[in-house]
């Protein structure tokens, strides 16, 4: 049976706008038929996912850099555009066992900061912040548990840990606990929440995250995702947006934007950590040239 919605515009060109704040697609970007679910006023929007996207930093003599990884040209969500990793919070992610090897906040502080009820919530989001990054780059933010030495010493390869995790094989409590590690909770700070604008046939409540990347870590992006991987100052990935050579995506922007006020990550991490984070929810409009996508100030 034919799906009968329009399909995502998300994977289409944003083009950059005089206003920081409105993004225009162009009519031949679109996808057929979703231009006029903006006039469909009684049309049900999709439930949002809980999904969660982290922004890894390392510092270098020019400032911080942020990691981006470029979407597949057939991926179905964000086709081609350069993005931080992320993804939906999974069930698991929100196994109460991973509290004994969680670093940092409790999941109840977590829910305070993130402005929810549910603890265990809460813990999926920072659980899947953490996982994401290691599937999607290789980059595990954790470390040796002096707890759980024993499991330390005859520890799997990471590696393959990896490969494991990305067939669902195991999770991520599995990883930790095979390899005597602690998830670093503690080195993330929450620094944004963006939902999918309503028309949109796949929407997601995100949450963004921010988190030094551990010394020394190299990316090596998950090549059935990805197929580059740029550590880029802030500034210079909004430059390239802005010029057309880079393809972003409207939080992506945002979050660079802010970022590339700060010339090291722990600026960052002092004025970040205890930030207001307002709930962002864009808006579409028709525009001569297509639909003009306008965030909220």
């Amino acid at each position: 049976m034919t799906d009968p919605r329009p399909q995502s515009a998300a994977s289409a060109a944003r083009r950059a706008t005089s206003d920081p704040n409105r993004f225009v697609i162009p009519t031949e970007a679109l996808p057929p038929g979703f231009a006029d679910t903006l006039d469909d006023p009684a049309a049900r929007p999709v439930e949002p996912r809980a999904a969660s996207t982290v922004v890894l930093l390392r510092d270098t003599d020019g400032g911080p850099e942020a990691l981006l990884l470029r979407r597949h040209k057939r991926s179905g969500f964000a086709a081609g555009a350069w993005v931080f990793p992320g993804g939906v919070v999974d069930e698991r992610d929100r196994d109460g066992g991973l509290l004994e090897r969680l670093s940092g906040p409790t999941p109840g502080e977590w829910a305070r900061r993130l402005g929810i009820v549910d603890a265990g919530e809460a813990l999926g989001y920072v659980a899947a912040a953490i996982r994401e990054a290691f599937e999607e780059t290789g980059i595990l933010l954790a470390e040796v548990d002096a707890r759980f030495s024993p499991h330390a010493n005859a520890k799997q390869s990471l590696d393959v840990a990896r490969r494991a995790l990305l067939n669902d094989v195991v999770s991520l409590r599995d990883v930790v606990v095979g390899n005597g590690l602690c998830l670093c909770g503690g080195e993330l700070i929450y620094i944004a929440h963006w939902i999918t604008p309503t028309p949109e046939p796949r929407r997601y409540d995100t949450r963004f995250f921010a988190a030094r990347a551990p010394e020394g870590a190299e990316c090596t992006a998950h090549d059935a995702e990805m197929t580059d991987a740029a550590w880029l100052r802030p500034a210079d990935a909004v430059a390239r947006f802005e010029a057309g050579e880079m393809k972003l995506l409207p939080p992506t922007v945002h979050t660079l934007r802010r970022l590339a006020e700060f010339g090291s990550w722990e600026q960052a991490r002092a004025w970040m950590q205890d930030a207001p984070v307002p709930r962002i929810l864009p808006h579409m409009e028709r525009h001569p040239e297509g639909i003009e996508l306008v965030v909220p100030e």
